[in-house]
């Protein structure tokens, strides 16, 4: 057993040193010329490690574990030198990044976490087995098919509750204000993680989409919702990107190109062993579809989040509002390796349709200094672009807002309330209070509510002023109203209230005649410019 891992250990690190070294299952003709020396070179690299290994794994104080070793040491800090965003991927991480991209898996349905050694239900999904057997959030989960979840994780809870389709298991919860665990017999279906959210309207005429990740199917969800609004009626629309990570590229392609003119460029790639090559919108907005855009980004906004923005910008086909977003430039090509691993390597580096860098230095920082955000403000004054309409942009720092806003800090009431999860933590208590898990259309704290919220804090034991609570009535009211609504209706009639009240999408109505001047000033200089005489 320990010969087969270690001979698996070699096989891996060579693949992957050779991928390094040789462009990465790249053509043969760009590996050929140097090919002898880069053999050698990797053959001088890998005796080394082995010696190295070896010492280990005879003089550690305790046992060495091999993929512990190699799957979260040597290749991980070996990638680490590279860039920020080079990884592997272990079997369970791979197994998860494929989930994500094609945006399902097979299990009950509900997201899970941590609470005092115990996992807790932090939300069942709407539709899916677990919500329409009636789980609730804020359940603990105390046994999944005979097995106690005591001493396990929450992920192997999690994997626990996954399966092939059409599979039964069964779940026992321990719910506040029920004496004896509640037994749930569900089969397992295919659970869909929608990338787009519900849209909806905000004002007549003013609509938005949620886009808060780019899989398989995010243009066609995009495209879905838009359908279901009347996209020929809307005057307006507030795309929102915030917290958005990014993606597969092709998906961002196809979202951007929703609100462009055919064979549009969205994007460009270039790197040491490949040419750059444009990314053009392949249907491009049609009729109806030349409405103003107001597009909310923040420090969370990456990657393919990046592509859709900056093409829209570039194109000055939408008013970007928010923070400056992350800056992830940087073109990763995931490659499957043996035993169902993979690794993601940096290949190239994306430019938006203008030609600036979306890329943000991370050569003078380290990387906990890059994922915190550290340099988000710096302007690449040697890379400085003009859009469609001649509007100055910079590239080598992400992209940055046509508008800049930054959502108000929570102050310190706000803070211990949220840090605590206060409203997460009331929930259970509020409904085994009533008996079900219902609420009326619209509902809304009254100050019954809040008088038995205000006494639950202190049990509790949060701090607070008694002239805190009486001057965060409505913010109360509101988070509550939130927070119940998960429960009582689902996730999204939750989000719907949140958004309708969020700071940041009140101020992209505002900004609304804004995008919609942007789009007529473009409009009119693309016409003037085609009606100038040319030289003969």
């Amino acid at each position: 057993m320990a010969s087969r891992a270690r001979s698996y250990i070699w096989a891996v690190l060579t693949v992957v040193l050779c991928s390094l070294v040789g462009g990465l299952f790249g053509p043969a003709t760009e590996v050929a010329a140097a090919a002898s020396t880069g053999e050698d070179d990797i053959a001088i690299t890998l005796k080394s490690f082995s010696k190295v290994y070896s010492a280990i794994e005879e003089n550690n104080a305790t046992k060495v574990d091999p993929d512990k070793a190699i799957y979260n040491g040597a290749v991980p800090g070996m990638l680490r030198t590279l860039d920020p965003h080079s990884n592997f991927f272990d079997p369970r991480a791979f197994k998860l990044l494929r989930e994500d991209q094609r945006g399902h898996y097979y299990g009950v349905g509900m997201q899970v976490g941590p609470k005092n050694n115990k996992t807790q239900v932090i939300e069942p999904f709407t539709g899916s087995p677990a919500y329409k057997a009636g789980i609730r959030r804020g359940d603990i989960i105390a046994e999944v098919n005979d097995k106690k979840t005591d001493g396990l994780t929450t992920t192997e809870v999690a994997d626990l509750l996954k399966g092939q389709r059409g599979t039964p298991v069964q779940i026992k919860v321990e719910r506040q204000g029920v004496e004896k665990p509640l037994a749930f017999n569900l089969i397992r279906d295919e659970i869909s993680r929608k990338s787009v959210g519900e849209g909806f309207w905000l004002r007549p005429g003013i609509a938005y989409v949620d886009v808060n990740s780019f899989n398989e199917n995010t243009s066609r969800e995009m495209e879905d919702e838009l359908k279901k609004l009347g996209e020929s009626t809307i005057k307006g629309l507030v795309l929102d990107l915030r917290g958005n990570p990014g993606g597969l590229l092709n998906e961002g392609v196809e979202v951007a190109g929703h609100f462009l003119k055919k064979n549009e460029v969205v994007v460009k790639h270039r790197g040491r062993t490949s040419p750059e090559r444009p990314y053009q919108a392949r249907r491009g907005g049609g009729a109806g579809k030349d409405y103003p855009v107001v597009v909310l980004v923040d420090r969370s906004s990456a990657s393919a989040a990046e592509i859709v923005a900056g093409a829209l910008q570039d194109h000055d086909r939408g008013w970007i509002l928010g923070e400056n977003t992350f800056g992830k430039g940087l073109v990763q090509t995931v490659y499957p390796l043996n035993e169902d691993t993979g690794l993601a390597l940096t290949t190239a580096h994306y430019y938006t349709p203008s030609g600036r860098l979306i890329q943000r230095d991370y050569s003078s920082i380290s990387f906990v200094e890059y994922y915190y955000h550290k340099n988000l403000e710096t302007k690449n004054t040697a890379d400085v672009k003009m859009t469609d309409a001649g509007r100055t942009v910079y590239g080598g720092g992400g992209i940055a807002p046509d508008e800049k806003f930054t959502v108000p800090k929570y102050d310190k009431f706000q803070i211990e309330f949220l840090r605590k999860n206060a409203f997460f933590n009331y929930t259970p208590k509020f409904f085994a209070d009533r008996g079900d898990s219902k609420l009326p259309q619209g509902w809304v704290p009254d100050l019954n509510i809040l008088n038995d919220l205000h006494k639950f804090a202190l049990d509790s034991k949060l701090e607070f002023t008694e002239a805190d609570w009486a001057s965060h009535n409505d913010w109360l009211k509101q988070e509550l109203r939130r927070e119940l609504y998960i429960t009582a209706f689902n996730k999204e009639a939750s989000e719907r209230v949140g958004i309708e009240n969020d700071p940041t999408v009140i101020k992209g109505i505002e900004a609304m005649p804004k995008a919609k001047q942007l789009l007529e000033s473009a409009k009119k200089l693309i016409v003037q410019r085609l009606e100038q005489p040319r030289e003969r």
